[in-house]
């Protein structure tokens, strides 16, 4: 059961680094805190190469690369707006809906198409944020889908998701004309090296800040970078549906630590409506 005890570790770890976002998000620009994580998880990640053997490219692997990097420079700027703009409550359980687009752009990228159980776990997504979104009493129904379109947050989350959806597809690619160890650090290092000048444009005024709150940016990069490692090893010891299953369970841990360190209101739903979501990844992974 090792394979399960890394899987919960990366589930957690996808948590602490909302938790620690929100925290850095408070104190500084979101600019600075993305390319922070990115830059001090390579402090992890770059030694991993000098561990395991540096794998022979294949032809795929700098287009993949490129369209990948550039995929997540956006997705990595647009989490952490989410973060920021909306309750974590709020954003991180639309994370679930990465599994619903791959139902979308897997036909039309690869050809896959779903199962029933692929169908109802769209079903539990859709169902999950309609009662994350429910407004109290309030009584007619559309409010909710009203609400989930009308948080600045929810809605930049909505779209790392759907750039998630088609990123991965592409992390396929790159593993294959590359290596699962090699991989991610090679979209991080791409990831860094761009966004270095996007920061330096965005938030030159808030560079003193990368000194200032150093107790919370660096520790947030070496979780982003440990959550990789832990995925990694995960999927070196089982399938990848039953790891990325297990890790969307951090949209639960998110409600929760929402409501413990930012005393955001809601619980109750918003806990009932992560769950339905977590079931709804769950169905769809497995199909």
């Amino acid at each position: 059961m090792t394979w399960f005890l890394f899987s919960i570790l990366t589930a957690i770890s996808v948590t602490a680094q909302d938790i620690l976002s929100k925290k850095s998000l408070q104190k500084t620009n979101e600019y600075v805190v993305a390319w922070a994580t990115r830059f001090f998880a390579l402090l992890l990640l770059v030694p991993l190469l000098f561990i395991f053997e540096i794998p022979k490219l294949g032809e795929l692997f700098w287009p993949a690369l490129v369209i990948n990097g550039s995929l997540n420079l956006l997705a990595t700027i647009c989490y952490f707006k989410a973060i920021k703009y909306s309750p974590l409550s709020l954003a991180a359980p639309m994370l679930t809906f990465t599994p619903l687009f791959l139902l979308l752009t897997s036909p039309v990228i690869v050809g896959e198409f779903p199962g029933w159980l692929g169908l109802f776990g769209v079903l539990f997504i859709v169902a999950g944020s309609y009662v994350l979104n429910r407004p109290g009493h309030e009584q007619r129904w559309w409010l909710p889908f009203k609400n989930l379109l009308r948080e600045k947050g929810v809605r930049y989350m909505l779209l790392v998701a759907l750039i998630w959806s088609i990123t991965s597809v592409f992390d396929k690619v790159g593993v294959v004309n590359s290596s699962e160890f090699f991989w991610p650090v090679a979209v991080f290092v791409f990831i860094v090296i761009f966004i270095t000048p996007l920061m330096l444009l965005k938030a030159h005024q808030h560079l003193s800040h990368i000194n200032l709150h150093l107790n919370k940016l660096l520790p947030l990069g070496l979780i982003w970078g440990a959550m990789l490692v832990f995925q990694m090893i995960a999927v070196k010891l089982t399938l990848v549906a039953y790891v990325i299953s297990i890790k969307r369970i951090s949209a639960i841990f998110s409600v929760l630590g929402g409501a413990l360190f930012f005393k955001e209101k809601g619980l109750k739903a918003r806990l009932a409506g992560a769950i339905l979501m977590v079931v709804g990844v769950v169905c769809i992974v497995f199909d």
